[in-house]
């Protein structure tokens, strides 16, 4: 749906009651025996969380991270994702006239964070096998898309039959960046004037990174995470929450 500024927000109390909302209109891939869920941390697991228990399949992660422009790190120059994947928001990097060795750098310091991130939700467990799976790759939003277009890149190089993206809120333009790199993306509202994501949630409390590995200790039923701690990371970015 389309939301005037006017009616604008909130739409969602919190992300709990947003994947249950999300779920309802992915409501016809109940029990697929192929349908794989697949989270962007740390804000998107809880919305998974919902998704994937109403639609009866497994929940698992991607990890991805948005490169911010230095001085300006909500501004996303690009994004990384595990297994070596990088993608670069080449009108960010013109207009700015960013160098190359700044990409390098901010690069290897989201690697490092999201090496991290890696252990803390899962320890020695590897990565989730897509091969042959029907992928929905979820976030609490889309503002940019670059981190989600990080994730459907990494997805695509496992070999799945399909990729869907939902999300609650998302801006247009990236709806409309992102539909031609996956089989569907379903987005409860596209506002015309997104400003922030926050803004469409009466709770948008940051997802800790204990509540990430109670949930998908909870969906893998019985795998024993790594011990979480909410100061186990120095800091966030454009996936935390």
């Amino acid at each position: 749906m389309r939301i005037r500024v006017k009616e604008f927000p909130p739409l969602f109390r919190d992300r709990r009651e947003a994947g249950r909302l999300l779920a309802q209109r992915l409501a016809a891939w109940t029990d697929h025996p192929d349908l794989l869920v697949l989270a962007l941390p740390r804000g998107g697991v809880p919305i998974a969380y919902e998704v994937a228990r109403a639609l009866h399949a497994p929940l698992d992660i991607v990890l991805v991270r948005k490169l911010g422009v230095p001085g300006h790190t909500e501004l996303a120059m690009g994004a990384i994702a595990e297994g070596g994947v990088r993608v670069l928001n080449h009108v960010v990097i013109r207009e700015l006239d960013i160098p190359e060795e700044i990409i390098d750098h901010v690069a290897r310091e989201e690697q490092r964070i999201l090496e991290q991130r890696r252990r803390l939700y899962r320890g020695d467990r590897p990565p989730p096998t897509v091969e042959g799976a029907r992928v929905i790759l979820i976030d609490d939003g889309l503002a940019t898309g670059m981190t989600m277009m990080a994730a459907i890149e990494a997805v695509r190089r496992g070999g799945p039959a399909g990729i869907m993206v939902a999300t609650p809120v998302a801006a247009p333009e990236s709806v409309a960046e992102i539909e031609p790199l996956v089989d569907e993306v379903v987005a409860l509202a596209t506002p015309e004037m997104l400003y922030a994501i926050g803004m469409w949630y009466s709770d948008f409390t940051p997802t800790s990174d204990a509540e990430v590995c109670s949930l998908l200790a909870e969906a893998l039923r019985g795998y024993t995470p790594a011990p979480c701690s909410d100061r186990a990371l120095e800091h966030g970015g454009e996936n935390a929450p």
